[in-house]
């Protein structure tokens, strides 16, 4: 049993900033990477940016530096500080995992998304 579970969205005006936080938890053995996706309606669900166990990132190039992951591998949680937040930001937030079970099992892992609309 692995869940994972997203806070920290919610409305936010334009030039804002919020701070996502996603958290593991179950029989975890090993994470191997964690990141943020994002859906808006109508949209393809798209990386935001990705980050491993050894602290290697990736982000999507049209964020311009305005988002940054980070981890916390004690306690399996990655965070999205997003600033500088504009309208086009409005989407569904997912948090994704590939994890490895104490059972040998490796899946990729999704929560249940939070919600960051931002609007005046």
């Amino acid at each position: 049993q692995v869940q994972l579970v997203e806070s920290g969205g919610g409305l936010v005006q334009p030039g804002g900033s919020l701070r996502l936080t996603c958290a593991a938890s179950g029989s975890i053995f090993s994470i191997y990477a964690m990141g943020w996706y994002r859906q808006a309606p109508g949209k393809q669900c798209e990386l935001v940016a990705i980050i491993t166990s050894g602290g290697n990132t990736n982000y999507a190039d049209s964020l311009k530096g305005r988002f940054t992951i980070s981890r916390d591998n004690a306690k399996n949680t990655i965070h999205l500080q997003m600033n500088s937040l504009k309208p086009e930001d409005t989407a569904l937030y997912y948090c994704n995992a590939d994890i490895t079970t104490n059972w040998g099992i490796r899946n990729g892992y999704w929560g249940q998304g939070t919600q960051v609309t931002v609007s005046s």
